[in-house]
């Protein structure tokens, strides 16, 4: 008869078999495998590490093993990401949503008060993907309406399900299938926000396994050094604003110069860099 393995026997063997597969973090990993086959946050695995797991959930455990063994990233291999304050699905069908994005989001989030009086406004998110920078604005700004547009109409798909997850119905994100601005032709917005492809082939040729296996080339990589996406973006939008209004790019950590000339020539009335927590140049902002 095999003996019960407990929470802490599994977190204990997983994490050995994962620092010998080169993982960084080899402990961190097992506890997010283990509390996403739990359905628990992970803090909470350390109340209940004597808790006998069954042999279902071992079995679950053990394709999840070998699946990040491989380098497949955990949230892809789970199914969801946290990001802000919701839990979004999560699948190859878009970019896992860092944290970077989240700091976007607290950014556009202090932004939108000096565009509107009286509201938020009409923003638009362009190449959504999972839908995290739309629902969130629209889950933390009641008075925020967004439109939510991405290229490929699998991974629109994907945002639609967590819009349904999320309890944001159409009357707060709506979604258009098409490239950029053109999805939404004729509209005008206060805010245009965007997390474009901006890696460079270079830094696609380097990225760590779980990026260049399994993330879609699409939505990170750019030509013209990364910026083509950025600077299309940039340009279009200063046509498609309400007065005040302004477009905000999450953007790589080399492109601040180019995309302030961008701005100069495209006529914007100002623009800024903001910084991540990193203290790296992250995020660019134009008003008109």
């Amino acid at each position: 008869m095999r003996a019960m393995q407990t929470l802490i026997d599994v977190l204990r063997k997983t994490a050995v078999f994962f620092a010998a597969k080169g993982l960084e973090k080899p402990r961190l990993q097992a506890e997010l495998l283990v509390a996403g086959a739990l359905r628990c946050r992970r803090l909470d695995l350390y109340l209940q590490f004597e808790r006998p797991l069954d042999e279902a959930t071992l079995d679950l455990l053990r394709g999840w093993v070998r699946r990040r063994a491989a380098r497949e990233p955990v949230q892809y291999i789970v199914g969801e990401v946290a990001f802000r304050e919701l839990v979004l699905k999560c699948d190859a069908r878009a970019l896992i949503p860092r944290p970077e994005t989240e700091e976007l989001v607290g950014f556009v989030l202090e932004a939108l008060p000096r565009t509107v009086e009286g509201g938020g406004g009409r923003v638009v998110d362009l190449g959504t993907g999972t839908g995290a920078i739309a629902l969130s604005l629209a889950r933390e700004r009641a008075d925020v309406c967004v439109v939510a547009t991405d290229v490929s109409a699998d991974t629109l798909a994907l945002a639609r399900e967590n819009a349904r997850r999320c309890g944001l119905g159409d009357e707060r994100v709506s979604f258009a299938h098409g490239d950029w601005l053109e999805a939404v032709r004729g509209d005008a917005f206060d805010a245009v926000v965007s997390n474009p492809p901006y890696l460079t082939e270079e830094e696609w040729d380097t990225a760590e396994p779980e990026v260049a296996r399994h993330e879609p080339r699409l939505a990170l990589v750019a030509g013209d050094g990364g910026l083509a996406h950025l600077k299309t973006i940039l340009g279009r939008a200063r046509g498609r604003l309400r007065a005040g209004g302004f477009v905000a790019l999450e953007m790589g950590v080399a492109h601040s110069g180019a995309l302030a000339a961008h701005a100069v020539a495209s006529g914007y009335a100002r623009h800024e860099c903001r910084v991540d927590l990193s203290g790296r140049e992250r995020f660019f902002f134009a008003w008109i």
